[in-house]
């Protein structure tokens, strides 16, 4: 699996690089700055980019504004943006973008080298990955979720972190007959038909959240 990492810390992308190489994954670039990474995604065209958000010369939002960028031009390309910051705004627009394939980890919430790597397979494959301090800053800005019940407040934050309705129920320690039943219950709240798939649940709650 050819993957392109974009991380201005010489020491983090140089760990990044030997970490995926050990696991059999062919890196095909590191760089890192912002300029040009938009032009290197879509000529490269990784299996997957492991982004950070914030890269020179800005220090800002460069990753995550190449990402949506090269995505334009090459719907659907795996993008896992791995940074220390939630840039609300462009994390939205990357994340509701119905062609699925993307992530979103915080760098000091990544403990596990077996889990992280089983989340870039995850991604690389259509699937969405998302941090649930990332789910939580996207809900918690959003007062029109008042309209939910706790119990549906909670569905629809894992739900919105990729969980099956089987996990959600060992999580909140319910029937997944009631998890269905709360998903349709707030779907119908937000105005949003069910959908199928973990990656297009994800999509269609923030599509709602970006409105």
């Amino acid at each position: 699996m050819r993957v392109l990492i974009a991380e201005d810390q010489l020491l983090l992308r140089d760990g990044l690089t030997r970490m995926l190489t050990a696991n059999g994954f062919d890196v095909v670039a590191a760089v890192d700055e912002g300029p040009r990474l938009t032009e290197t995604l879509v000529s490269l065209r990784p299996d997957i980019a492991v982004l950070d958000v914030r890269l020179p010369p800005t220090f800002t939002d460069e990753g995550l504004r190449a990402a949506i960028a090269a995505r334009r031009q090459v719907p659907g390309l795996p993008v896992l943006i791995l940074s220390q910051y939630v840039e609300r705004l462009y994390a939205r627009e990357l994340l509701s973008d119905r062609a699925g394939a993307v992530g979103y980890l915080l760098k000091d919430r990544v403990g596990d080298v077996r889990q992280f790597i089983e989340s870039i397979r995850q991604v690389a494959t259509g699937g969405t990955v998302m941090d649930p301090e990332v789910v939580a800053q996207l809900l918690n800005h959003r007062d029109t979720l008042s309209t939910l019940t706790p119990r549906e407040r909670d569905v629809l934050r894992l739900m919105a972190e990729g969980r099956s309705n089987a996990a959600i129920a060992a999580n909140m320690i319910i029937t997944e007959k009631s998890v269905s039943n709360h998903i349709n219950t707030l779907f119908a709240k937000l105005g949003l038909p069910p959908a199928g798939g973990d990656h297009r649940r994800v999509l269609a709650v923030l599509t709602y959240l970006d409105r």
